[in-house]
């Protein structure tokens, strides 16, 4: 029994920590920087691909944005799918005449509009993006620069979450700065507005998650290719993109993995942001979750070869960042029977134990502190807690909803339940 608890201990430690420290080591140690970025970066063609569904209330501001970006018009194509909506998205983009170009399908999911927009791409880049989320207007200049090295086939930019504290502080001080990477001006002005700090619980969570999440990307970035990318703003090399089957979950870790396989990197562009709110309570991030999660499972039999080393070039990577992560569910609940089994032998275990049992209470106090914001969001001017014992909470619940949405994830699967839109 031991041995099977120091087991668990040295796996999940692994997956949470080990993992991101020799990742950081070896970007210290063995870097792979990208060729130098001269004139062949430039200002390539590129087409915008944006799958929408019923997001009309919302698609103009989305399609202005993408207008606004600082790039040439004729460079730039942009392509408005639409999956089987039924509200005015399609007036919305006619208004735009020639400018946008618009693809009109039945409801057949994101993967298929996907597809459809490829299809009509005409440009040698492919720039994908959501409706909800906004660009910096800099960030596509940004997201093509990597581009200007031929071993890069995709390029992940960094979606910057309300819930990111200091990403929040960098983009106000950004405003004063000259040279500074700009910023959406409907997102500029809303992170001047102070009420916004009544932020939830999850969403603290989310964003200290999010920034660990995305230096995880980096340094795999750095020694050769990150596992996946940002679905609100990634871009590849139209020559290597693959049809996606119609169930796909999730395109933005598919498509780029594809080109790992192929022998090119997938690259992370921090300066290439755009900017979203996180969930705003646990439910919602769950089922949030529980697609992203489900996605990692399905992937394994949409390309297997990612599961082979001697097909994936970036096999620890996947098997530790993507791979190994859904399996810590299933080893927690042994890893806390074991404990408690073994506390009576010596003091290890029964610290063990009541660490476990510290990190549960922690994130039960976590649970208990995004029902009180919520209702403490009411006032304008409220502020959540900043204590240390409560952004620890917020850590621990954050933790224990990944978790679960994997066990979610995988029964979603199982049971064949339409996690994907």
């Amino acid at each position: 029994m031991a041995g099977l608890f120091w087991l668990l201990v040295a796996f999940v430690a692994y997956v949470y920590i080990g993992y991101p420290l020799a990742l950081h080591l070896c970007r210290r140690l063995r870097p792979r920087p990208l060729a130098t970025r001269g004139p062949a970066a430039g200002t390539p063609g590129v087409s915008i691909i944006v799958a929408a569904r019923n997001e009309g209330a919302q698609l103009a501001r989305r399609i202005d944005n993408l207008l606004n970006l600082d790039y040439p018009a004729d460079k730039r194509q942009i392509i408005i799918v639409s999956d089987g909506s039924t509200d005015n998205s399609l007036d919305v983009i006619a208004q735009y005449g020639p400018t946008v170009e618009s693809v009109a399908l039945p409801v057949g999911g994101k993967a298929r509009a996907l597809n459809a927009g490829v299809e009509r791409a005409r440009h040698d880049l492919l720039v994908f993006a959501d409706a909800r989320q906004a660009f910096a207007t800099d960030a596509l200049r940004a997201l093509v620069a990597p581009f200007s090295d031929p071993d890069v086939g995709a390029v992940s930019g960094e979606l910057v979450l309300e819930g990111e504290t200091r990403d929040r502080r960098l983009r106000i001080s950004d405003r004063r700065r000259p040279g500074a990477p700009a910023v959406a001006p409907d997102l500029e002005r809303r992170s001047t507005d102070r009420r916004l700090a009544a932020r939830s619980t999850v969403v603290e969570g989310v964003g200290l998650y999010w920034r660990y999440e995305k230096q995880i990307r980096r340094d795999e970035s750095a020694i050769g290719s990150t596992m996946g990318a940002t679905g609100a703003v990634y871009a590849m090399r139209h020559s290597l993109w693959r049809r996606l089957p119609d169930e796909t979950i999730l395109d933005d870790v598919l498509a780029p993995m594809r080109c790992v396989l192929a022998g090119f990197r997938v690259v992370f562009e921090d300066q290439a942001r755009a900017f979203d709110r996180a969930a705003r309570d646990a439910k919602t991030e769950s089922l949030r979750k529980r697609r992203t999660l489900a996605g990692n499972y399905q992937l394994l039999w949409l390309e297997p070869a990612l599961l082979l080393p001697w097909r994936n070039p970036a096999w620890i990577q996947f098997v530790s960042h993507k791979v190994a992560r859904l399996a810590v569910p299933y080893a927690l609940p042994p890893l806390w029977l074991l404990s408690l089994v073994l506390s009576g032998r010596s003091l290890v275990y029964a610290a063990a134990f009541a660490a476990q049992c510290l990190f549960y209470l922690f994130a039960g106090y976590g649970a208990w502190l995004e029902k009180h914001d919520a209702r403490a969001a009411r006032d304008p001017w409220a502020r959540p807690s900043a204590a240390v014992p409560d952004r620890l909470a917020r850590v621990a619940l954050m933790v224990l909803v990944m978790n679960a949405s994997a066990v979610a994830g995988l029964a979603a699967i199982l049971t064949r339940q339409k996690v994907w839109r």
